[in-house]
């Protein structure tokens, strides 16, 4: 990763962030080739600089200035930015993609460095462009690369929000404001012991356009995308450190990358980018009905519970109209082993099976918690098998602080084989039906250099991450074909490469509401607009009630209530009232009269960050569900997304008549707190 001191360094007058975020500050030549598609175009000057322009409604919105767009840095620390050029030329396509047109540009550097710029234009992805650099050594001397750089960009103005892909440890929002002094590195490896990996597009937006900028390569890779804001705007770029010597002659070509332009918010990229990677073979799968069925999970009572006061909650969760009860952290005697605790389970197997048999006469579903590639020290494991240590250069052992505990490479074929068996006994001998995948850690790894693995390259780890959790899906799936299998990596950003192999996603301990919606946007966006997302232990949202913020956009409910008493943590109450449970009835019973989970997430509509009040919408079986968010508002609410002559207008949680609309006249006078569901009707 780039220091902040080297993040500023100016180069020549016209990089900022060491060739990473690139703004032009002096006046640049004629165009001297453009690609271009109805939705974007990108202008190359006589230095191979590079400017891009939104196409709306017929109009160029010029987003940013000429730039040196794609760079190589050399080991000395010389940046290579500037390429005379050369040549231009186009071709049809017809791939996997579908067709488009194929350009080239290309030049060559000073110090004898050639630049050939591939960009793909798809008839069916307007504004999204695919790129390949290839730098080829022409001189007579060998050059030492040390990174390149693709797509650095300065976005024009002064107000924006932002997307950005990557982990980290503070659990910040995916979804922010940037201003002036901005300045996030967004590296796709490990960020802190066990955060790490994510979503490698970072997207930036102003009220009127966006920029956004990844990869579309079918493995993690350890890349940077930084976003920063100056005076002059918000600037993104990919940077990729990867040393390599070209001698006279050789070649060195980046990895797939795009970028793309876009109006209102990130849904528009994430939407196309799954699309995008679907076509590459990674997609989520599509979820069977039980992924959408609302969860009650034992959590309420700590790592501490008794099995008979689980056992008690059930007839409870049921009534209330839950279909899920999930067995979470506490079971085991460690994280590795995965013994059952015989204080709780005396007997062992026996006494698990017939708590599964419990859960099911309740008339719930059995899910079970499992924290994967996590050992705990003292463990049977670790003493039988050090071999399954993910180590470092210096073999030293890479840490699961939140579980003290330590990695297991899951690129390595004992571990694979180990969790195996484990998901065979879990789902085919005790007969649970779903599993609850937990832990940051699960995300990403770090790279492996332990030697009995034989890996090709220590990144085969973080490369091969995603084949584990196929393992681990497949597994499942493969004794009950209706398996839920979760997957939460508390707090993160979703590692993209591991979504075709979940077919629930939470809200992954929420720190607020908006985080609820904010990740519900993003992941519907990212697996699918009917994603199987669920808005985590309502416990978790704003005043431990909010199930407005997860039903309204088409989430799953979710609680960790305890009853009769209270659970056992300290400051901590979850205990169903009856107060409390005539509001968990309400909303329970308003998820499963609609299941907008099932429905169409319409997040082209909103700007979740500039439109007020935030809104989003859900369409299904004909009729159109908005939710509008605010602490308090008093004014109009725009309707968008009207395609029929007129609608009838419910306030659905309150069942209040609010008249009629049409498209053409598609703003209500509201006035509320906190939330405003509306269902449209056709008339």
């Amino acid at each position: 990763m780039t220091s902040r001191r080297g993040l500023l360094k100016l180069l020549s007058g016209t990089v900022i962030a060491s060739g990473v975020v690139a703004t032009a500050v002096r006046a640049q030549s004629a165009t001297v080739a453009t690609v271009s598609d109805s939705a974007i175009a990108i202008d190359f000057d006589l230095g191979l600089y590079s400017r891009i322009i939104a196409r709306q409604n017929g109009k160029a919105v010029e987003l940013t200035d000429f730039a040196p767009s794609e760079t190589v840095t050399l080991a000395d620390g010389k940046v290579i930015d500037r390429f005379t050029f050369a040549n231009k030329g186009q071709k049809p396509l017809n791939d996997i993609h579908g067709k488009g047109i194929l350009y080239t540009v290309s030049g060559v550097s000073p110090e004898g460095l050639e630049k050939t710029v591939e960009i793909a234009l798809y008839d069916r992805y307007p504004g999204f462009a695919i790129s390949r650099v290839t730098y080829r050594n022409t001189g007579t001397a060998d050059l030492a690369v040390a990174a390149w750089t693709s797509h650095s960009h300065m976005l024009k103005g002064t107000s924006f929000w932002s997307f950005s892909g990557s982990s980290h440890d503070d659990r910040r929002d995916w979804v922010q404001p940037v201003k002036a002094g901005f300045d996030q590195p967004n590296y796709m490896g490990m960020n802190a012991s066990d955060y790490g990996s994510g979503t490698p597009v970072v997207d930036v937006w102003r009220p009127d356009a966006g920029l956004a900028v990844g990869h579309i390569e079918n493995s993690p890779k350890l890349i940077s995308l930084p976003l920063i804001a100056t005076a002059a705007g918000a600037g993104v770029g990919i940077r990729y450190d990867h040393a390599a010597t070209l001698k006279p002659g050789d070649s060195l070509t980046t990895l797939d990358t795009f970028v793309s332009v876009h109006q209102r918010d990130h849904y528009a990229t994430l939407d196309t980018y799954r699309r995008v990677m679907a076509e590459r073979g990674l997609a989520a799968p599509k979820p069977p009905a039980e992924s959408y069925e609302p969860v009650w999970c034992a959590w309420g009572y700590a790592r501490n519970f008794t099995v008979e006061e689980i056992e008690n909650t059930f007839a409870k969760a049921k009534d209330v109209g839950l279909d899920w009860a999930v067995l979470d952290d506490g079971w085991q005697t460690s994280e590795g082993d995965w013994y059952l605790d015989t204080k709780k389970f005396p007997r062992k197997d026996a006494d698990m099976i017939a708590f599964v048999q419990s859960i099911k006469k309740a008339g719930l579903r059995p899910r079970l918690w499992l924290a994967p590639l996590a050992v705990d020290p003292g463990t049977d494991l670790l003493h039988d098998h050090t071999d399954m240590l993910l180590l470092d250069k210096d073999g030293a052992v890479q840490n699961v602080t939140w579980w003290n505990a330590f990695y297991l490479c899951p690129a390595y074929q004992p571990t694979k084989d180990y969790y195996r068996q484990l998901i065979r006994k879990i789902i085919g001998e005790w007969g649970f039906e779903g599993l609850k995948l937990d832990g940051q850690h699960m995300n990403g790894v770090a790279p492996c250099y332990n030697p009995a693995h034989n890996h090709a390259k220590p990144e085969d780890s973080v490369e091969h991450l995603q084949d584990f959790w196929k393992l681990i899906y497949d597994t499942a799936r493969e004794i009950n074909p209706n398996t839920v299998v979760e997957f939460c990596p508390c707090g993160t950003s979703y590692a993209f490469h591991n979504l075709p192999y979940t077919n629930h996603v939470p809200a992954s301990d929420p720190l607020s509401s908006w985080q609820v919606r904010l990740k519900g946007k993003s992941l519907k966006g990212l697996m699918g607009r009917d994603a199987a997302y669920a808005g985590d232990h309502v416990e978790l949202s704003d005043g431990g009630d909010d199930f407005a913020s997860t039903v309204g956009i088409g989430g799953i409910v979710s609680t960790k209530f305890t009853w009769p008493g209270p659970g056992h943590e300290k400051g901590e109450n979850f205990q169903l009232t009856p107060e409390r449970e005539v509001v968990w009835r309400k909303w329970v019973g308003l998820y499963k009269t609609h299941m907008l989970s099932t429905g169409q997430y319409r997040g082209e509509l909103y700007d979740i960050g500039f439109d007020k009040p935030e809104a989003h919408a859900v369409e299904k079986e004909g009729r159109l569900y908005y939710a509008f968010y605010a602490d308090k508002w008093d004014g109009e609410v725009e309707l968008r997304g009207l395609t029929k002559k007129r609608y009838r207008l419910r306030d659905y949680f309150n069942d209040k008549v609010l008249g009629e609309i049409t498209p053409v006249k598609n703003r209500i006078p509201a006035t509320f707190e906190r939330f405003l569901l509306i269902e449209a009707t056709p008339v």
